[in-house]
């Protein structure tokens, strides 16, 4: 695939970095042309993915930088509306390459299914009775599915667990499933609807809901990174300084819950980036990743930073459920491109990397609000929507941009009016200049 350092990718025209792609990764026509100035989701697919369609809302696509992942070059897809995303953790990753990059991981794709069983006149009776039968609840439920099973795949185990539900107490019912490169909500579905009537003949009891969990605590992906100090010298502060105010930041996150929320919004705003690009289910990574988070009892930050022998260290585990084949991977044009702007990867592959993505992000976030503020480099990226919105095109965005900037007031009646004096002076192409 190449080097993922794209130095100067930023400043070039978007036609020019389309060229850039396209040759690094050997891009069809047709390919190219599902990424350039026509590409949006055919309204036929749009119609057949969702009910009552009425149109498709696009969303910018960019390219994370710089990532080296288990010593692997990583080019990642990112779609996200908000300003300054992929720039920082297009930077937090070149600063952490200088560390020798990402060590990722994750867990075999293992999802749980549960089938909620109701109505038991002896609940510990009845969890006897489902583990006993287990080999013959697991031949139902990959009778429904053989393909997956041929593929290494299917429901592998099941699990009982007592839940006190009101006054009554319910057999819940995990069924374990490898959905391969697949995130799998549909299959585990089927399983969980297909062993309904069994479970029932088993226990004498009554099944009441047959769904998949979103907290995939089975299927965790994790990161890691070791930062010189030196690769963080930034901002007038020495890289010891960055590195004290990233740990303290962290520090900060673990003990208090109204932190650790932003704190995790910001890792967020990588993974489900990552995730929008590739067509997966964002609302259930994010679902999972904040279940996770209050696994001990406490809501916790998903990232650790700390000091050890002059360097710094982040760490992150979450739990990812992805998927890279069936789904909207088949309904988007768009998406197998964008997978191929990763080289392919397989579900547990793209899980570690998104993971990487989620640390990265995160570091980016603290290494600004330890030293000078986030919004110092936000606001200028906010300066461009602004003069967008106010009606700039081309390279008059930038030096409206810049005007508001050396104005002191990001806002949009501002930027109209500079726009409005360009074009007074220029003409009404100072609009697009």
């Amino acid at each position: 695939m190449g080097s993922s350092r794209l130095p100067g990718f930023y400043k070039m025209k978007m036609a020019e970095r389309l060229r850039r792609l396209a040759e690094q990764l050997e891009l069809s026509r047709d390919e190219m042309d599902s990424l350039g100035e026509s590409a949006t989701l055919p309204l036929a697919n749009a119609d057949a993915m969702i009910e009552n369609a009425v149109g498709v809302l696009g969303l910018p696509v960019g390219i994370g930088l710089n990532f080296l992942v288990n010593g692997e070059d990583v080019l990642v897809p990112m779609a996200v509306e908000e300003a300054s995303v992929i720039a920082a953790v297009s930077l937090a990753a070149k600063i952490v390459r200088e560390g020798g990059g990402f060590k990722a991981d994750a867990d075999a794709p293992r999802m749980i299914g549960q089938v909620q069983v109701a109505e038991l006149s002896n609940p510990e009776a009845a969890k006897a009775a489902i583990l006993r039968q287990k080999d013959s609840i697991l031949a139902v439920a990959n009778g429904l599915h053989p393909a997956m099973k041929s593929r290494g795949g299917g429901a592998q185990d099941l699990e009982v667990r007592l839940l006190p539900v009101g006054a009554e107490t319910h057999a819940i019912v995990h069924l374990i499933i490898d959905t391969q490169d697949a995130m799998g909500a549909n299959l585990i579905n089927t399983m969980c609807e297909g062993v309904a009537p069994l479970i029932e003949r088993i226990t004498g009891g009554r099944v009441r809901l047959r769904i998949l969990s979103n907290l995939a605590d089975l299927r965790l992906a994790r990161a890691s990174c070791r930062i010189p100090f030196e690769a963080l010298a930034d901002f007038g502060f020495s890289g010891a300084e960055v590195a004290h105010g990233i740990a303290e930041a962290s520090r900060f996150a673990d003990a208090d819950p109204y932190r650790a929320c932003t704190h995790n919004k910001g890792v967020m705003n990588g993974v489900d980036a990552v995730a929008l690009a590739t067509g997966n289910d964002w609302r259930a990574i994010e679902a999972g990743a904040h279940a996770y988070c209050a696994r001990n009892g406490r809501y916790e930050p998903l990232t650790r930073w700390w000091i050890e022998e002059g360097a710094l260290l982040g760490r992150i585990e979450l739990p990812i459920q992805v998927g890279t084949v069936g789904g909207a991977v088949k309904a988007n044009p768009l998406i197998p491109v964008l997978l191929r702007t990763m080289g392919n990867p397989g579900a547990r592959k793209l899980a570690g990397i998104m993971a990487a993505v989620g640390l990265a992000q995160n570091m980016a976030a603290l290494r600004a609000l330890g030293t000078v503020g986030i919004q110092k480099g936000h606001m200028a990226l906010h300066a461009r929507n602004v003069a967008v919105s106010a009606g700039a095109k081309g390279s008059a965005v930038e030096e409206v941009a810049r005007a508001l900037i050396a104005a002191g007031e990001i806002k949009l009646h501002r930027a109209q009016e500079i726009l409005a004096k360009m074009v007074a002076a220029r003409g009404p192409s100072a609009e697009a200049t």
